[in-house]
């Protein structure tokens, strides 16, 4: 059964930072492309950034310069770091897999519960 677990999310300030983590289970990560999604009340689930088994990312362009993924095959755990928030990057963030042995993990990026991050201007 796949598990992520997510943490890290919580109230800053503008322009302040958060690393956020994923910690996953069930499949064999190393193998995985790892999703970072986002969704606002509201508003629907979009993609922030990925990480394939190579190493090689992908960031939404409304993230570019602030983000940045991360992974850790040995802890199985995918970091999401988040520098110079703004109050639109508010939203609760998830985490989500991909491979080809088992295709997505989840039923869509944003159904796993997720950390909420709040910022404040």
């Amino acid at each position: 059964e796949v598990q992520l677990v997510e943490s890290g999310g919580g109230s800053v300030q503008a322009g302040g930072s958060l690393r956020l983590s994923c910690i996953a289970s069930g499949f064999t990560f190393a193998d995985s492309t790892m999703w970072w999604a986002r969704q606002a009340p509201g508003n629907e689930c979009t993609l922030v950034s990925s990480i394939n088994r190579g190493g090689g990312t992908y960031y939404a362009d409304s993230v570019k310069g602030r983000f940045t993924i991360a992974r850790d095959n040995a802890k199985s755990t995918v970091y999401l770091q988040i520098n110079n928030l703004k109050p639109e990057d508010a939203a609760v963030y998830h985490c989500a897999v991909w491979n080809l042995k088992m295709g997505w993990g989840s039923d869509s990026l944003c159904s796993s519960q997720g950390t909420q991050v709040t910022v404040s201007s």
